[in-house]
């Protein structure tokens, strides 16, 4: 098993004829993701790598029937085609774009949730279950099939965390990506939530760090909903405080947000927390033996 992702998604991808929607398009066709097409507004009836190209979303719903949308758009139009694939009828999409507004985002996620439509992103990496299927960007080779849920707020990172995780001797059911702004659509704990039901997930990886409460919440939600031994690792313990870092979303302001506040949490909430992502494999292994 795992979550979100498997073999049964059928992808179609928003910007299939752009430079990185054509590039990434052969990666997850080669990883063996089901990508049955493209969007690109005027370009319908071409193909890309075999894929057939529409001009809409919906067209390639119902001529195709996709199931999940990766958006490769930029930024100055992205919005507006994440509304067009909320409103085709997939129930995923994994928005890679980075440099969204944040009311704009607001806004967007409550139409989605009206619509039942889950948002990945946006300015993320975006989702692997190894050796089922990989919607984003993600670099295949450190990834191997095995008992560990990865959830990261940073790519990079997550890329390190995993490579310890795979040379510990243990794979991974599903990775996801879930983007640093500041307004996501999916959060650690609806990921914790995911994972506490799947059957082949036995331990679950938080990647954090500075800025937001989804950390402090996630810790709450482990508190009192999940039974599998949790672990994490939080970026920009000397982040200085009113500087952005990196991510849009990592920020402390205000004196909240800090590496620190985010550790303590987490321990108070029984979670082991590395203080360098080589310990993750370590512990990994240490659990599950």
């Amino acid at each position: 098993m795992s979550i979100i992702v498997d073999d049964s998604t059928r992808l179609v991808v928003q910007g299939i004829t752009g430079r990185d929607g054509s590039f990434h398009t052969k990666g997850m066709i080669s990883y063996g993701t089901k990508v049955v097409a493209g969007v690109t507004p005027g370009k319908g009836g071409q193909k890309v790598d075999g894929v057939p190209v529409f001009d809409t979303v919906k067209e390639a719903v119902d001529e195709a029937g996709a199931n999940a949308a990766i958006s490769f758009v930029p930024a100055r139009f992205a919005v507006e085609a994440i509304y067009e694939a909320g409103d085709s009828g997939v129930k995923l999409i994994v928005c890679i774009t980075e440099g969204i507004p944040a009311l704009e985002m607001v806004e967007l996620l409550g139409f989605l949730s009206g619509k039942g439509v889950r948002l990945i992103g946006p300015n993320c990496p975006g989702i692997i279950s190894p050796g089922k299927c990989k919607v984003g960007i993600l670099p295949t080779q450190v990834f191997r099939e095995g008992p560990v849920g990865v959830v990261s707020r940073s790519g990079t990172l997550t890329y390190e965390i995993v490579s310890h995780i795979t040379n510990a001797g243990y794979g991974q059911s599903t990775c996801i990506g879930i983007g640093g702004d500041q307004v996501i659509g999916t959060r650690f704990i609806d990921c914790l939530e995911l994972f506490e039901k799947d059957a082949q997930t036995e331990a679950v990886i938080l990647v954090g760090e500075i800025g937001g409460t989804d950390e402090e919440d996630a810790s709450e939600y482990i508190r009192e909903h999940v039974k599998k031994p949790v672990y994490a690792f939080i970026a920009g313990l000397t982040a200085p405080p009113g500087k952005r870092m990196g991510h849009a979303g990592a920020i402390i302001s205000g004196g909240s947000g800090t590496a620190k506040e985010k550790i303590a949490a987490f321990e108070n909430a029984g979670v082991q927390v590395a203080t360098e992502p080589a310990q993750i494999g370590e512990m990994v292994k240490a659990r599950l033996g």
